[in-house]
């Protein structure tokens, strides 16, 4: 009998998952992961659990010992708190600081669930370890990796970083089903997490007021807000870390002219750069580079027409992938794309099946850096006022 350790969250999908697995046969042992301390990592502004009688962290964990002991099986737990800080944190905090937009969710998959429990798991002589994460393995002589069947919750987007050797260790018991049926299932289960809701905001954190949260770890500094199109200023920021490209509405700026979109921000000056809705050219590329590219299929060729995310929630966009190294490509897209963000990722597609992805670096309008087209419309402007 293959033993498989769940990485049990607390929530209902990893609950379903270790289910099912215990139904099919497999040796089922839980583990909890703690990966984030309020008090230690100065989590104070923007955390509105704080007067909480009990922390989020452990209302997940009192919440995973209930469904374990439903089910029968036995729960462990490891903290990653400081190797959560080191590989995803502060990593995190960088890329704002540099004023680009990453995804913690991403790594924290790559470096902690995929890594770090992996390998836990693997010392402890588990076969595998398996998530409630939504995202089908297809078996055969090269294992592959596709869309979930419940396209509204597929995950795939988030596993492109991970490893191929790492997945291939892992059991994906949600691949087939949809979310109201693991509801379903947990309500035939009488379990007190059927209903739970869905966890949101950043990765073992939670929900935060955002800009406040960040404050914490990058100060508040006021700065200009530009008009790209008519150059004029028109308001001003606490800081360009805080926002995104494609964001619409937090710059307390109005008029006639919006609403307003981030076009982009530059770090040094402390600029933020919006464009109102007459403007939204401003926002489009058509083409973007790629780098730290994660395969976990190769390519059946080179310079080919595939789909690409490049956000979670966005539509897949056909795009022309070109490789330029093992971990560097650029994509192609003819008809122009909205937001494609800096520090974001973009993942790979062919047919359903998820190729890998990378980070998105620089962004591309006709071959020339978004970037320092807006740098050079209006650094010299402002700077001669």
């Amino acid at each position: 009998m293959k033993k498989v350790l769940v990485g049990l969250s607390g929530g209902v999908d990893s609950a379903i998952a270790a289910y099912l697995l215990k139904k099919a046969g497999y040796d089922v042992d839980c583990c909890f992961m703690r990966n984030w301390d309020s008090a230690l990592n100065n989590d104070t502004l923007g955390n509105n659990t704080l007067n909480n009688d009990i922390c989020p962290q452990e209302e997940d964990y009192n919440d995973a010992k209930s469904v374990a002991e439903s089910l029968g099986l036995k729960l462990l737990r490891k903290d990653y708190i400081k190797e959560y800080w080191d590989n995803v944190f502060k990593n995190f905090i960088d890329e704002y600081k540099a004023g680009r937009t990453p995804n913690p969710d991403i790594l924290c998959n790559k470096y902690i669930k995929f890594d770090c429990f992996l390998d836990y798991a693997m010392e402890q002589g588990y076969d595998y370890i398996a998530t409630g994460h939504y995202i089908k393995a297809v078996d055969g002589e090269n294992r592959t990796y596709h869309k979930a069947s419940d396209l509204n919750k597929d995950q795939s987007y988030f596993l492109a970083q991970v490893s191929k050797r790492a997945l291939d260790k892992c059991l994906f018991p949600l691949g087939d089903i949809d979310k109201p049926e693991v509801r379903r299932i947990a309500e035939e289960l009488n379990l007190n997490i059927a209903h739970k809701k869905d966890s949101t905001g950043i990765c073992f954190i939670g929900e935060r007021d955002f800009r406040k949260f960040l404050s914490n770890y990058i100060p508040m500094k006021e700065g200009k807000i530009i008009d790209i199109d008519t150059l004029k200023v028109i308001g001003t920021h606490n800081g360009v870390y805080y926002y995104t490209i494609g964001q619409r509405k937090g710059f307390g700026v109005g008029g006639n002219m919006g609403p307003y979109f981030c076009v982009g921000k530059n770090v040094h000056h402390n600029y933020l750069y919006l464009t109102s809705v007459q403007n939204e050219h401003y926002l489009y590329s058509n083409s973007c580079y790629i780098n730290n590219i994660n395969w976990i299929n190769e390519l059946p060729g080179n310079d080919i027409e595939i789909q690409c995310k490049f956000r979670y929630r966005s539509v897949d966009n056909n795009v022309f992938i070109k490789k330029i190294s093992d971990t560097e490509a650029i994509l192609t897209y003819p008809q122009k794309i909205k937001a494609v963000t800096p520090g974001q990722q973009a993942v790979f597609y062919l047919n359903g099946e998820m190729l890998g992805g990378g980070t998105i670096d620089k962004v591309y309008i006709d071959d020339v850096d978004m970037n320092e087209y807006l740098d050079k419309r209006v650094i010299g402007h402002i700077n001669d006022k």
